[in-house]
Formats: C-alpha cells, structure tokens, sequence
C-alpha cells in the first residue's frame, strides 16, 4: 500500500498540474486504483465532481468482505471512506460522499459487497442508457469506465471478463451522451487485458468507446 502510495501521489501531482490550467484530464491505467490519485488531483484543483462508476464489478469491496482480498475489487470502497483509508490519507483526500456517486452496471457482485452498496446511498443504476438523465448536470463530473463493463462476448481479453453486459453500441451512445454535456472534469480508463487480445478485437472496441468518450473522433 505504501508503494501503492508513491505512485498514486506522483499522479494526483500531474492530475492537479494539468486541472488547475483548466484543462480536462484523462488517465489509462491497469486497474481501478487509479480512481482514488485521479479524485486527489481534481480536487487539489479546486473541483469537486460527482463520480461515475462504469464498471462489471462494484469495486466496493473491503478486506473484511473480499473472497479474494484483491485491492483493486476495493477502491470505490475506499474513496466512500469504508476499508482501508491508507492510500486516501497518503494523498490529504477526504472520502466522497456516497450520494455524489453513481454506479452503472456492476453486474457482478460479491456478497458482502452487494450488502454494503445496498446500505449506501450510492446511486444505483443497471442500465446504462438510463445514466445521464439520472445525473446533476450542475456539477462537474468525473467518469471512471473500467472497461470489463463491456459485455465479454463482444470484448473477451479481459482479465475479469462479465457476460450479459452492455454491448459496444450501448456504450459508445452513453460515451456520447457524457462527453455532449460539457461537464466532463476528468475521466480514468481501466484497461483490458492487452496480452490476450490477439487479434485486437477487444483494443479495437474499447478504444472506440474511450475516443467517444475523451472527444477524438
């Protein structure tokens, strides 16, 4: 956690440099972590977004509910104050409140974890169709899209792949629909599997969802 720490800070340093120039701000990474240097850096900025969680999993799992104890099945967790709090102190970041957190999808849930997002007041939202409506459009926000959302029939070079999930076309529309609001602050990317995908089908669908989603097209 501590190494974890190092790197989290040097990035919510480069977060906060490129904000507070007042420009929007994007972050690839390989897992979800990432969310919580990404927050620290908009807010030393002075900006304080809604989050929007796009993701397969709930990622608000703690060590007392993980079957697995992976970290990176927990940040949503941490940056809602619940867990382990060690990476969010070591960046001077106060949780998020849990009604300025929207969690699309999260189709695959442990049981501790969907018991602990059932007593929060995170805003729940199954289909992703329904998100921007659904969202306080006065605020600035902050999309995190773990690409493991995508249904893993049409993007399978996942290390977590989720069937019966949102296809590509679903995706791109809501990517749109974001972008089209103006009020995107900063967006975070958890990759797919970039070894296994050997023929980059799953590169190919995922980075058009990104490029809606950042403006590139």
């Amino acid at each position: 956690m501590a190494r974890i720490g190092d790197v989290h800070e040097a990035l919510a340093g480069a977060v906060a440099d490129a904000a507070a120039a007042g420009r929007a701000v994007a972050s690839v990474g390989a897992d979800c972590c990432q969310s919580i240097a990404v927050m620290a850096g908009v807010r030393r900025a002075g900006i304080d977004p809604v989050l929007v969680w796009l993701d397969a999993h709930g990622d608000f799992n703690t060590w007392d509910t993980s079957p697995s104890g992976f970290v990176g099945g927990m940040p949503l967790a941490m940056l809602t104050g619940r867990g382990d709090q060690r990476l969010l102190e070591r960046l001077a970041l106060s949780p998020v409140t849990d009604t300025d957190v929207f969690l699309c999808d999260a189709r695959d849930l442990d049981p501790g974890e969907r018991a602990a997002l059932e007593a929060s007041r995170v805003t729940r939202i199954t289909h992703v169709d329904d998100l921007v409506a659904r969202l306080p459009l006065e605020r600035p926000l902050y999309v995190h899209l773990d690409m493991d959302v995508v249904d893993a029939a049409e993007a399978p070079a996942m290390l977590y792949p989720v069937a019966d999930g949102p296809g590509v076309g679903a995706l791109t529309r809501v990517a749109a629909a974001l972008r089209a609001t103006g009020r995107i602050a900063a967006v975070s990317v958890t990759t797919w599997d970039l070894e296994s995908d050997g023929d980059g089908a799953t590169g190919r669908a995922c980075g058009g969802i990104f490029d809606t989603l950042v403006g590139n097209t």
